[in-house]
């Protein structure tokens, strides 16, 4: 079936954590919020058909997950990235950030640092943090509006390091890493007896011709020595159904795992989950090619508007995810100035590049995945405060 993801759906009645929460995050209801990463899209229609099914059964007890369900996974993953999963190695997660949290958790101890490059996806300083660890941040270098990986820098840090974090696709700079790239981080771990967590929640969202490389399809190696953390949430924007799956390279660390979440009796998907990912894994993937062409356009939709309109914010184009992060350094404004600036005078809800990495200074993070007609009004009030200002 044909798609319409210019259609306009009003989210402001259905509970979401996107429009409800801008008074808490923003100060303010009259912003335009483009900030937290899901969709203003519908999902695929075949999760909503299941999803109606499962709701007119009218039983919503305790809930299996039958073999299918990680069948289901695992088809997904060989269809589009090659990786042939060991199911026995799949855990069910509530969610790719509770499973980074409960890997700090389990597999380290307090003071220990975990790794990241930042910028990089704020919830891995809070989930290192929170469990009274170290952030341990390795700053990538940016020229000529290309960021790379200081690996001199990187090779140091990790001997300090117990896990790495890496963001792959990358969340916000929404890079696709090479072999080359991901083998050089990995083998410098490996070295250095750091365990290396790969969140790949994003590894659907790509473009540009790029091809998504699942960490653990490096090598055996490498895979012997990484948790890969993987759901459809971000990809079918099911993220409210909270369910994910986190693959071990062997039994022992999946049974820590499994025995602190079995600890807390979490260990069921919610009567919907399961029903809405198996569907997604199995019938969304017309859904999906149609949106990322979608989102693809409306990447070029930003990348000219700001060049012939507000050509000092400079967009990057991102080879992956829905989210891009501009570069409103010409500004010559503090985060904070930039933060009003975006919301009182251009009454918009971004994410503050700030977030991402605490040193950074000028950037902003705009969310892609709404009707072009949102962009297009988002991007003529900030035009329009730009030239007040």
């Amino acid at each position: 079936m044909q798609y319409n993801f210019d259609e306009f759906i009003d989210r402001s009645q259905n509970r979401s954590a996107k429009y409800d929460e801008v008074q808490k995050k923003f100060g303010t209801r009259n912003v335009i919020p483009l900030w937290i990463a899901d969709m203003d899209f519908k999902t695929a229609q075949p999760i909503i058909d299941a999803l109606k099914k499962r709701a007119e059964e009218g039983i919503w007890g305790y809930t299996s997950r039958p073999d299918s369900y990680y069948e289901a996974v695992c088809s997904w993953q060989k269809r589009r990235n090659g990786w042939e999963i060991d199911k026995s190695l799949i855990s069910f997660s509530l969610g790719v950030v509770p499973a980074l949290s409960s890997i700090v958790h389990i597999f380290t101890e307090p003071e220990d640092k975990v790794l990241f490059l930042t910028p990089v996806y704020s919830e891995f300083y809070d989930v290192t943090e929170s469990w009274g660890r170290e952030a341990l941040e390795c700053p990538m270098q940016e020229k000529n509006d290309i960021w790379s990986v200081d690996y001199e820098d990187f090779e140091r840090k990790a001997r300090e390091a117990k896990l790495f974090f890496l963001c792959s696709p990358h969340n916000p700079l929404g890079i696709v890493w090479t072999r080359e790239e991901l083998v050089r981080l990995c083998e410098i771990c490996i070295a250095n007896d750091v365990l290396i967590v790969s969140d790949e929640i994003h590894s659907d969202l790509i473009f540009h011709g790029k091809k998504h490389i699942p960490t653990a399809t490096l090598s055996p190696e490498i895979a012997a020595h990484t948790i890969s953390c993987i759901s459809g949430t971000k990809t079918f924007n099911l993220a409210g159904l909270q369910a994910s799956a986190t693959i071990f390279p062997n039994q022992e660390l999946k049974a820590r795992f499994d025995r602190f979440w079995f600890n807390l009796d979490i260990h069921r998907n919610n009567a919907f989950s399961s029903v809405a990912m198996e569907t997604a894994f199995n019938e969304g993937e017309e859904w999906l090619e149609q949106l990322l062409e979608y989102i693809s356009g409306n990447f070029d939709f930003i990348e000219s508007y700001c060049k012939e309109n507000i050509p000092q914010i400079k967009p990057n184009v991102p080879d992956a995810t829905y989210l891009v992060w501009l570069d409103c350094r010409e500004l010559g404004m503090s985060n904070e100035e930039l933060r009003a600036l975006m919301i009182e005078k251009a009454g918009l809800g971004l994410n503050e590049g700030w977030s991402f990495g605490r040193s950074l200074s000028g950037y902003m993070r705009l969310n892609a995945a709404c009707p072009r007609s949102v962009l297009a009004k988002a991007l003529g009030q900030l035009k329009t405060a730009l030239e007040s200002h």
